[in-house]
C-alpha cells in the first residue's frame, strides 16, 4: 500500500509499505479521510513529540476491510471513524479514569501507523461506527470535535458567560459552535485573517477583532474582561495575550499546541491578585461517541468550512496550505 510516511524532523515521504497480518482484536481500515492538524505539522518540523518511522494521521475515517478472528462487533462493510489514543488500562492515571494522561498512552499517528495511508489496521478497541448520514469527510473531523468538546468541559461555562476565542481556524470554528450552544451570551473571535473573521462572524460569533483591536474590542464587549477566553492558536505570543483578556476570577484555557520548549513570563501576583483560574485541555478522553452525535446531528457543523482536498501523494502541498492558512481544512483522500 502507499502511506505516507514520517522517520525524521522535516522528512515525509510517500512509500510502498507492506501490511502485516492482522492480529485477532484488530481490524483493517481502507481510509477514505484523513484530517491534518497542526500537531502534524508540528510532527513534521520536529517541535512535537512522535515516535518514527511512523505513518502519520491520527484523525481519520473509512471502511472496514477485514476483521481479526476475536472481532464481535464489527463487520466488512461498517463505516467507522479512529479514535487514535490507546492508554493502558493499568498505570495510576488509567484507574482513576484519567484515561487521556495515561503514562503509557500510544496513538494512531503519532507513535504507531496511522491514516495517511490506504489502509490502516487499527485495535477494535479504538473503532466506533459512524452513521450512513454522515459523509467520510465529515467523518474525519470526529477527532477534533471530540477534543473540543473535552475543551469545553474544562472551561465549566455556564451560560450567559462572555467568551473570548482566540483563532478562527477549524479548532476555533468548532469552538464557536460547541460554545454558542452552551448559551454563552456574547462570543468574541481574535483572528488576524480578515476573510477568516468574517467567516466566524457567519458561523455566530457576536464580534471578530483582529490582533490590534483586540484589547479595546474584548473591553467594549465585556468592559471586565472575558468571562472565559480560550488559546486555539498554539503561539507563546497569544497565550500571554489570553491572560490579559480574561476578567479577574475568569478563565484562561490554553487549548492551541504550542511547541516543546516555548515558555511565556508571566507575574505570579497578577494570578493571585486576578484569582485567575488556568486550565490545559489534552485530547479526548471519553469524548469521542459524543463527537459522533454531535456531527449526526448538525449541532456541529463542517460546511462552512473551507476544506481542501489532497491525494497522498499531495500531502507536502496539504501541509503547507493549512500552515501558510491558504485553507481551514486539509484532508487527504488516498484513493483520489
Amino acid at each position: 500500500m502507499k502511506a505516507a510516511l514520517y522517520t525524521k524532523p522535516n522528512s515525509l515521504n510517500v512509500v510502498s509499505k507492506d501490511l502485516r497480518r492482522l492480529k485477532p482484536t484488530e481490524v483493517l481500515v481502507k481510509v477514505e479521510a484523513c484530517g491534518i492538524c497542526g500537531t502534524d505539522i508540528h510532527i513534521v518540523a520536529g517541535q512535537s513529540r512522535s515516535t518514527p518511522p511512523v505513518v502519520l494521521g491520527h484523525e481519520y475515517a473509512g471502511v472496514i476491510q477485514e476483521v481479526g478472528k476475536n472481532v464481535r462487533d464489527l463487520i466488512v462493510g461498517d463505516r467507522v471513524a479512529v479514535d487514535p489514543n490507546i492508554s493502558c488500562g493499568r498505570c495510576f492515571h488509567c484507574t482513576r479514569g484519567e484515561v487521556h494522561l495515561c503514562t503509557n498512552l500510544l496513538a494512531l499517528g503519532v507513535d504507531i501507523d496511522g491514516g495517511m495511508a490506504e489502509y490502516s489496521i487499527v485495535p477494535e478497541t479504538q473503532i466506533y461506527k459512524v452513521p450512513s448520514t454522515l459523509s467520510m469527510q465529515n467523518s474525519a473531523f470526529i477527532e477534533p470535535v471530540s477534543c473540543v468538546i473535552h475543551g469545553v468541559d474544562k472551561t465549566r461555562l455556564q451560560a450567559g458567560a462572555s467568551v473570548v476565542i482566540m483563532g478562527a481556524g477549524t479548532i476555533g470554528l468548532l469552538m464557536l459552535q460547541l460554545v454558542k450552544s452552551t448559551g454563552a451570551s456574547q462570543i468574541g473571535i481574535i483572528e488576524p485573517n480578515a476573510q477568516k473573521r468574517a467567516l466566524a462572524l457567519k458561523m455566530g460569533a457576536d464580534f471578530a477583532f483582529s490582533p490590534s483591536e483586540a484589547p479595546d474590542g474584548v473591553r467594549n464587549m465585556s468592559e471586565p474582561g472575558a468571562d472565559v477566553v480560550i488559546e486555539c492558536v498554539g503561539k507563546p505570543q497569544t497565550m500571554k495575550e489570553a491572560i490579559a483578556l480574561a476578567r479577574r476570577g475568569g478563565t484562561v484555557e490554553f487549548f492551541g499546541v504550542c511547541p516543546v520548549g516555548e515558555t511565556i513570563s508571566m507575574e505570579p501576583n497578577e494570578i493571585y491578585f486576578r484569582e485567575l483560574t488556568i486550565v490545559g485541555s489534552y485530547i479526548n478522553p471519553h469524548t469521542f461517541t459524543r463527537a459522533v452525535d454531535a456531527l449526526s446531528s448538525g449541532a456541529v457543523g463542517t460546511n462552512e468550512l473551507e476544506v481542501s482536498n489532497f491525494p497522498l501523494e499531495g500531502v507536502h502541498e496539504a501541509l503547507a496550505a493549512l500552515r501558510e492558512g491558504k485553507t481551514t481544512k486539509s484532508i487527504i483522500q488516498p484513493w483520489l
